[in-house]
């Protein structure tokens, strides 16, 4: 496995941070768009599929501002958008990138815990049950749901904070629910993921590979994901390696290394990438 905290891609994102070590404001997700500054969200995603973790100074400076702004203490941005609760959102949004980070982060985990109330009411019957995913957030927030973040555990954010926190039975239920929700994981993937794509080779499985990384962070993830790992065996070439196109190139999950004019460093990212995801689902 190459170096990539080193390559080409990491020296272009960390050149480009700010005097506090940050890339503009934070929050936005969504593919960098030509040259267009990337957020901070943007940056410290890419640095971590680069290999980059608590322990590296840049997402520590990144961390410890995340933390600040979580406890009050500190803005993160001057960003907000008027049509959600931006100061719950904010807590949700960075909550979750700290635990990505630092699992066991106190500042964090308060937030999680909260979220983890909600989600242990709402699948309190056995399945996802929105009336009871309102009462609890109501009761836990002392108000009614306004914005669609609020209720469906759809997002990203969601899904990144929920790990370690559930009684084995919520977990359980909400790997299934993820699973089959017709849209996905907002942010990541938008269409169900209990049908991988149909074209192997695309940028579309690239993102589905997103979503499915991110589940298989959950103590019960092994025993959902069998049939990822069973799709992705049967796509192997004649020398157990993996190749997602030249399409896949996307600036966030691809590429790892320096180019891929060469198909052969592309087929050793993709067999990177799948071959780790396939260590934590078999």
């Amino acid at each position: 496995m190459s170096d990539h905290k080193t390559g080409k891609w990491a020296k272009q994102i960390l050149d480009s941070r700010d005097c506090e070590g940050m890339w503009g404001n934070f929050h936005t997700l969504s593919e960098p768009v030509g040259n267009k500054a990337i957020t901070t969200e943007q940056a410290i995603r890419r640095l971590r599929i680069l290999g980059f973790t608590k322990e590296d100074k840049p997402i520590q400076l990144v961390l410890d501002r995340m933390c600040l702004c979580v406890s009050g203490r500190k803005k993160i941005d001057n960003y907000y958008e008027k049509t959600h609760d931006w100061v719950l959102f904010e807590k949700l949004m960075l909550s979750a990138w700290i635990r990505i980070f630092e699992p066991e982060n106190e500042i964090a985990m308060g937030v999680a815990k909260q979220w983890g109330e909600i989600a242990q009411k709402s699948f309190s019957s056995g399945q996802y049950s929105r009336d009871d995913d309102i009462a609890a957030f109501t009761s836990q927030f002392g108000r009614k749901p306004k914005s669609g973040f609020e209720t469906g555990f759809g997002m990203f954010y969601h899904a990144a904070l929920l790990k370690g926190i559930l009684s084995p039975a919520t977990e359980n239920l909400l790997l299934q629910y993820y699973l089959a929700k017709p849209d996905g994981i907002y942010y990541i993937y938008d269409k169900c993921l209990n049908a991988p794509p149909n074209v192997f080779a695309s940028k579309k499985t690239s993102q589905y590979l997103a979503a499915i990384e991110l589940l298989a962070g959950y103590g019960q993830a092994r025993g959902k994901l069998g049939f990822v790992a069973k799709w992705l065996d049967s796509h192997k070439d004649a020398h157990g390696q993996w190749d997602l196109g030249a399409g896949a190139k996307d600036g966030v999950y691809f590429p790892l290394s320096d180019s891929w004019r060469k198909q052969e460093y592309r087929i050793a990212d993709c067999t990177e990438r799948i071959t780790n995801l396939m260590q934590q689902i078999c």
